[in-house]
C-alpha cells in the first residue's frame, strides 16, 4: 500500500460485547489491509477483547480510558453485560462523561477518520471541528435501521408530523415511509420498556436522539450487513440518511481466532458429547449477553426443551442483581430428568466452534445480529425468541427470508408457553414442515459465511475511506 494511502483509524464502540466484537473484527481487517488502528474502550473490556494477533500487532493499539463513577451504576460495571436492563441509562452517563479524554486524544493524535457507535452522539461534532472525518458504524440490519427512520424522525420524536411516534403502539405498525410489502415492526412487549422511561433515565438523552444525531452529523454511515441481502432497505436506508450508505458486509468471525480454547477441560467436554449426538439432531440455546429471563421465562423454556424429546445444549448464565445463577434457577429436578440428553453450561463458551459442530441441528436464539451471523455463516436454522433493543425486528426480518421460526407469544406481555417452545423447536429442526426453512438457512452460508465475498465488501469500503477522507 502506498504510504499516502495509510490511514489512520480511531476505534470508539458503545460499552457491549454485541459491539465490541464487530468493531475489533473490523478493526483487524483494516489492519490487516495496512491501516493503522487505535481501539479505544474500557480496560476491563478491552481485556476481555481476543488478542492481537502477531502479525497485527504494530498496526493495532488498545487506548485505555476509565470509566467515570456515576450515580446508580454499580462500581465494576463498564458494559452492559454487567448492568440490568434499567441501569443502561447510567451506563450511557457514564460513557458520556468520556468527551473530553477523548477529545484530548483526537486532538493529540489527528486520526484520519474516527469510526464510531449510536451512543456516543457528542463525538462527531468533537472530531469536526479538529477536521477529523467521521464515520457511524451501525452494527444492525439496514432493515432495523429504516424502522427507525431519518436523522430528523429520530431526533423530533413525538414532534414530526406524520411520521411522529410518541406511544408504543406506534412502533407496532410498518411505517409509512416503507415503501415495499413488509413485517417489520415491533410486538408491543417488544417496545413498551423503551417508551416508559423512568426517572432515572432523566440524566441524558433518548436513544432515538443519540441515533439521529449521530447520524445526521456523520459524513458516511457503514451497516454490518450486504446489499444482496437487503437490497430494498437499503435502497431505503440511503433515500432516508441523505448520505453515503456504506454496506460492509457481515464480517464473518474466523472460526481460528478462539484456538487458545483447544484444549480447555470445559471444551473438550462440549466437544465430546456433541460428537456422540447424531448429525444434524442437537439444539444449541443461547441468548447472548444482555438478556436476562425470569425464573417463570426459564422454567417454560427448560420445560418445552425437555418436552421437545430433542438432544440439546444450552447455555447459562449468572443474572446480574441477583444472587443466583440460571442454573440455579431451573425447574426442580430438571437436570436429572434430561442428564445425558440435554449439556447445560454456565459461562462464556465459543459458539462458532459449537456451531460448526455437525450434530447442530438449529439454534434457539435471542436473534442478536452477532449470533444471527454466526449461525447463518454455518447454514444452521433459527428458533427464534427475540428480547430485546433490535431482536424483535431482526426475527421479523429472518421470518420474512424463512431462514427461521419464531416461537408464538402472547403479543401484549411477550409471555410464551412450554407448548410452543417444544413444538417450534421440532419443527424448525426434525419435522417435514421445517423442511424449506432448514434448506434456505443452509443456502444463506453464501452471504454470510463466504469469507471472498465479504472481504470484497471491506475492500470496497476501504477504498472509499481513502475517497472521503477530508
Amino acid at each position: 500500500m502506498e504510504k499516502s494511502k495509510s490511514l489512520h483509524i480511531v476505534m470508539f464502540p458503545w460499552l457491549a460485547m454485541g459491539h465490541f466484537i464487530p468493531f475489533f473484527r473490523l478493526s483487524k481487517l483494516l489492519a490487516l489491509k495496512g491501516h493503522k488502528i487505535s481501539f479505544i474502550s474500557t480496560p476491563r473490556n478491552l481485556s476481555k477483547l481476543p488478542k492481537i494477533p502477531p502479525n497485527l500487532s504494530s498496526q493495532i493499539t488498545l487506548i485505555s480510558f476509565s470509566l467515570p463513577t456515576v450515580p446508580n451504576l454499580p462500581s465494576l460495571a463498564e458494559s452492559s453485560m454487567d448492568i440490568t436492563h434499567n441501569q443502561q441509562q447510567p451506563l450511557k452517563h457514564a460513557l458520556d462523561l468520556l468527551q473530553p479524554q477523548l477529545a484530548s486524544f483526537l486532538q493529540s493524535s489527528k486520526p484520519d477518520w474516527i469510526i464510531y457507535d449510536y451512543a456516543s452522539h457528542w463525538l462527531p461534532s468533537v472530531a469536526a471541528q479538529l477536521g477529523i472525518s467521521r464515520a457511524f458504524f451501525a452494527v444492525f440490519t439496514a432493515a432495523c435501521l429504516s424502522f427507525m427512520g431519518s436523522p430528523s424522525t429520530l431526533i423530533g420524536g413525538g414532534d414530526d408530523g406524520d411520521n411522529a411516534r410518541s406511544t408504543a403502539e406506534d412502533f407496532t405498525k410498518i411505517p409509512n415511509w416503507v415503501p415495499f410489502e413488509s413485517n417489520l415492526a415491533y410486538r408491543l412487549h417488544e417496545i413498551t420498556k423503551y417508551i416508559e422511561r423512568t426517572d432515572e433515565d432523566n440524566f441524558g438523552p433518548p436513544d432515538t436522539v443519540r441515533f439521529g444525531v449521530t447520524i445526521q452529523q456523520s459524513d458516511v454511515v457503514i451497516v454490518r450487513s450486504s446489499t444482496e441481502f437487503e437490497p430494498d432497505w437499503f435502497n431505503l436506508l440511503g433515500e432516508l440518511y441523505e448520505k453515503p450508505v456504506i454496506p460492509v458486509g457481515f464480517l464473518p468471525p474466523i472460526l481460528e481466532e478462539s484456538d487458545e480454547i483447544q484444549d480447555d477441560e470445559k471444551w473438550v467436554a462440549v466437544k465430546t458429547w456433541l460428537n456422540k449426538q447424531r448429525v444434524n439432531s442437537v439444539v444449541y440455546v443461547a441468548m447472548g449477553t444482555e438478556v436476562h429471563l425470569s425464573k417463570e421465562e426459564l422454567s417454560e423454556l427448560a420445560i418445552g426443551l425437555e418436552r421437545s424429546g430433542l438432544p440439546f445444549i444450552w447455555v447459562l448464565k449468572n443474572s446480574p442483581g441477583t444472587g443466583e445463577s440460571e442454573l440455579e434457577m431451573l425447574p426442580n429436578g430438571f437436570k436429572e430428568r434430561v442428564k445425558g440428553r440435554g449439556f447445560l453450561y454456565l459461562g462464556w463458551v465459543p459458539q462458532v466452534k459449537i456451531l460448526s459442530q455437525e450434530s447442530i441441528g438449529g439454534f434457539l436464539t435471542h436473534c442478536g445480529w452477532n449470533s444471527v451471523i454466526e449461525a447463518l455463516g454455518l447454514g444452521r436454522v433459527l428458533i427464534m425468541l427475540p428480547m430485546l433493543n433490535d431482536q424483535g425486528l431482526n426475527a421479523r426480518l429472518l421470518n420474512e427470508k424463512k431462514v427461521g421460526l419464531e416461537i408464538p407469544r402472547n403479543e401484549l406481555d411477550g409471555w410464551f408457553t412450554s407448548e410452543a417452545v417444544a413444538e417450534s423447536v421440532r419443527s424448525a429442526v426434525v419435522e417435514e414442515s421445517g423442511k424449506v426453512l432448514r434448506e434456505t438457512a443452509k443456502a444463506m452460508e453464501g452471504y454470510f459465511g463466504d469469507f471472498g465475498k465479504n472481504d470484497g465488501y471491506v475492500d470496497k469500503f476501504v477504498s472509499q475511506l481513502v475517497d472521503y477522507r477530508k
